[in-house]
């Protein structure tokens, strides 16, 4: 993609004020992006955009509903006013509920379809719609192994990543009809050690955990810029249980409907109250910075081999064929010494 700005790309970055957000902006800014961060939350937000500030490049943060497609078309307007054609959109907005279906109530379960689904429906469109004339630029949405596979006490986040699947496969074959430049791709992450745990509404009897295995949102942000700037894959799928999830669905899924209806609670519930406010319908990080990171430190993974093959692919290839190479020229000596 051609450099404008001063010799900046511009990334748009929605729910940037905190996880995999915050840190996709600063990993963005460590590459030399412009940067314009939307999220609700004041304060984080602030926080955000003093630190890709600190990186040394332009940075543009707007408190935006991403449910509100009004107000992400005029905040992508003021992106391109200030910073410049957007080159690569990031869609990462998060609120959810955590409880057993019957008990999530119907307003609720609109909010997190809104947010986790048409959020990145407002989005994609509004991107297409700066990036449709210069028929060049790159969306990427941010999924989960949940996008594969629904778990207990998750229905109405899971329904909102397999819809953001299927919607994503309808309007890239339409870009493909159409002969657009215009790249779209996914990053399915597993679990995160984000603040979000800290302040989604639970009703499961405590305060809620990541699925181990858990890894720090540095990996996903690692992943999302290397997809933003290899967008030819069609999707990314990050951490080995990510993939282990996938491939489970597909090959057992009855099996699959046991493992997790017997672990349901214990491998997301701790035995300690539930936060007193959640951010799905107003935010926690108005007022004070969550930062990127959640509450597991101590148990989450710093790198993904997944991950690492996938940004060193070409090199991994290379050395899988001198390995091949090799082999065959081993065994092709020892039938002529025979």
């Amino acid at each position: 993609m051609e450099a404008r700005n001063g010799g900046h790309k511009v990334v748009v970055v929605s729910g940037a004020s905190a996880g995999v957000g915050r840190a996709t902006a600063r990993e963005f800014a460590r590459h030399g992006y412009a940067v314009a961060l939307l999220a609700r939350g004041e304060a984080g937000l602030a926080a955000a955009e003093q630190e890709v500030h600190d990186a040394g490049v332009p940075v543009l943060a707007l408190p935006v509903d991403v449910s509100d497609p009004g107000a992400v078309r005029e905040a992508a307007e003021r992106v391109e006013t200030v910073l410049g054609p957007v080159d690569v959109w990031v869609n990462s907005a998060f609120a959810s509920v955590i409880a057993p279906f019957p008990e999530v109530e119907p307003e609720e379960f609109h909010r997190v379809t809104d947010v986790c689904y048409h959020g990145y429906v407002h989005g994609t469109r509004t991107a297409l719609a700066l990036m449709g004339p210069r028929s060049r630029g790159v969306i990427v949405q941010v999924g989960s192994a949940l996008a594969y596979r629904g778990i207990p006490f998750q229905a109405a986040y899971c329904g909102a990543k397999h819809a953001v699947r299927g919607f994503t496969d309808s309007v890239r074959a339409e870009l493909v009809n159409t002969g657009s430049g215009i790249r779209l791709t996914e990053v399915h992450l597993p679990a995160i050690n984000t603040p979000q745990f800290s302040w989604v509404r639970s009703r499961v009897g405590g305060r809620t955990r990541p699925v181990p295995p858990v890894y720090q949102p540095e990996v996903a942000g690692r992943a999302i810029v290397w997809a933003a700037e290899h967008p030819r894959r069609r999707r990314y799928w990050v951490g080995a249980s990510t993939v282990g999830t996938v491939l489970a669905q597909r090959l057992a899924p009855r099996v699959l409907d046991l493992q997790l209806g017997y672990t349901a609670r214990e491998s997301q519930v701790r035995d300690e109250p539930p936060p007193r406010r959640d951010n799905l319908f107003e935010p926690v990080d108005d007022t004070r910075d969550f930062g990127a990171h959640g509450e597991f430190d101590a148990e989450s993974r710093e790198v993904s081999l997944l991950d690492e093959v996938n940004r060193r692919r070409g090199r991994a290839l290379l050395v899988g064929a001198a390995v091949c190479a090799a082999g065959a020229a081993g065994y092709a000596l020892r039938r002529r010494t025979r």
